[in-house]
């Protein structure tokens, strides 16, 4: 009893130290970019052992520098709420574990009978996220890309440090700087130059609207540039753009 007592004592101490050492690192963003994030290392190690060499293209521009049209397009797009909520839209994820819900239900209802051909499998219902942009974040700075309810725990514990010790404008800020816009293309401004072969504080807004249409699945549109929700989904984020508050 006493060894599991120690143990335990001893998980909870590594626990502790782990948040210390978040608020520590989150802390120091105020005022230092991040070399890195979690999910850019693990990228550069795929792509390294795929091709054996590593493209990659990131280049840190500040707040000011990335066009006012791309941050609206990138908020009307991937979290409307974002200047006011407090890092969790809870309403948005309330909806999400709804669509979640009957995606699973219908799929249940179409799932074939068990002697059924392998042709005839149901292919898995579509997961809708509901995730904000300080979300995203804090998983993308941290945390890996597995769906376990202890990442999600640690996930909302890093949301809420990171609107605690960072502003809104600071947060989007090296949100755009790290987010994913292609295989081995990271930030705004190297998915600027990478696509329109422009600077990220020239974009105009359909552009911006492209890029940020994107964000979900960006490897997948970068292979079909041309493709038909892109354009049509591009086209609804613009006319969504000028009610989008910026921080």
């Amino acid at each position: 009893m006493k060894s599991f007592a120690r143990w335990l004592g001893l998980c909870v101490l590594a626990f502790l130290a782990l948040q210390l050492f978040f608020v520590g690192r989150i802390a120091s963003m105020a005022v230092l970019a991040p070399q890195s994030t979690a999910f850019q290392r693990a990228e550069a190690w795929r792509i390294v052992n795929e091709k054996g060499r590593l493209p990659w293209s990131q280049e840190w521009v500040n707040y000011s520098q990335i066009s006012d049209h791309l941050k609206r397009a990138v908020i009307a797009s991937e979290d409307d709420g974002f200047s006011n909520h407090d890092g969790v839209d809870w309403d948005a994820l309330e909806k999400a574990w709804a669509k979640n819900a009957k995606a699973e239900e219908r799929a249940e209802k179409r799932k074939p009978p068990a002697n059924a051909p392998a042709a005839a499998t149901v292919r898995p219902p579509k997961v809708v996220g509901g995730s904000t942009i300080t979300q995203q974040l804090a998983k993308n700075l941290f945390l890996s890309g597995e769906r376990t309810l202890l990442r999600k725990g640690q996930e909302f514990v890093l949301t809420l440090l990171l609107e605690t010790f960072l502003n809104k404008q600071r947060i989007l800020e090296i949100y755009l700087n790290s987010v994913e816009w292609g295989d081995g293309v990271f930030g705004a401004e190297a998915a600027a130059q990478h696509y329109f072969r422009k600077p990220a504080s020239k974009l105009s807004a359909y552009e911006a609207a492209r890029l940020a249409v994107m964000l979900p699945r960006p490897k997948f549109f970068e292979k079909v540039p041309n493709s038909a929700y892109l354009s049509g989904r591009s086209g609804v984020i613009v006319g969504r753009m000028p009610d989008a508050q910026l921080p």
